[in-house]
Parts: C-alpha cells; sequence; structure tokens
C-alpha cells in the first residue's frame, strides 16, 4: 500500500476518535440539552451515530490536511530580492499650474 494512502487511513482514523471523544463531551456536558434531547427520543442511536459520522468527516479532514502540510521541508534558505537598504530617499519638487479661482493663499 503506498505511503499516501496509508497515512490518509491513519489520519482518518485520528480524526474520527477525535469526534468521538468530542461527541461523547457534549452528551456528558449536557450541551444546549443534547444529551436530554437524544435520551429522550425513539433515535437515539441513529442521532448519534449521525452526530459522530458529520463531526468525524470535518475532523478527518482537519487531521489529514494538517498531516499533510506538516510534510513540508523547511525552507532555511535565504530569499532572493532587492535589499531595502540600498534605497535611498531623493527630494522631487513639485509645481503645478495655479488654478484660476482658488485663493491666493492655496495658490503656490
Amino acid at each position: 500500500m503506498p505511503k499516501l494512502v496509508k497515512l490518509y487511513i491513519q489520519n482518518v482514523l485520528i480524526g474520527f476518535g477525535i469526534a468521538a471523544a468530542f461527541v461523547a463531551m457534549l452528551l456528558w456536558f449536557d450541551v444546549m440539552n443534547l444529551w436530554s434531547l437524544i435520551s429522550g427520543s425513539d433515535v437515539a442511536v441513529l442521532a448519534i451515530f449521525i452526530l459522530w459520522m458529520m463531526n468525524g468527516i470535518v475532523f478527518a479532514g482537519v487531521q489529514f490536511g494538517w498531516a499533510v502540510m506538516s510534510l513540508a521541508e523547511k525552507d532555511d534558505r535565504p530569499r532572493g530580492g532587492t535589499p531595502v537598504a540600498d534605497l535611498l530617499p531623493v527630494r522631487v519638487e513639485a509645481k503645478a499650474p495655479a488654478k484660476p479661482g482658488l485663493p491666493k493663499q492655496l495658490q503656490r
């Protein structure tokens, strides 16, 4: 099996494990009366499964994305470009013709 497929399966399992812990904490702490709502329902198992599955998809995607992005090699080499220290400011005189209708104080 290719290494990328192994990495994917491993991180999807980790993501679904995190989702299981997340759903267990949601139910344990009774967030927004979720446990009270589910325990009084006749489809409690289906509700918990769907809650776990949807969160598992999200957490698995995030976990795999994080794993893939952490595979990148760190680039410690200096980057190219123009050094900023070589730039010097130059004074440029700006002259504009006087516009008719402006007061003398605003004309230069």
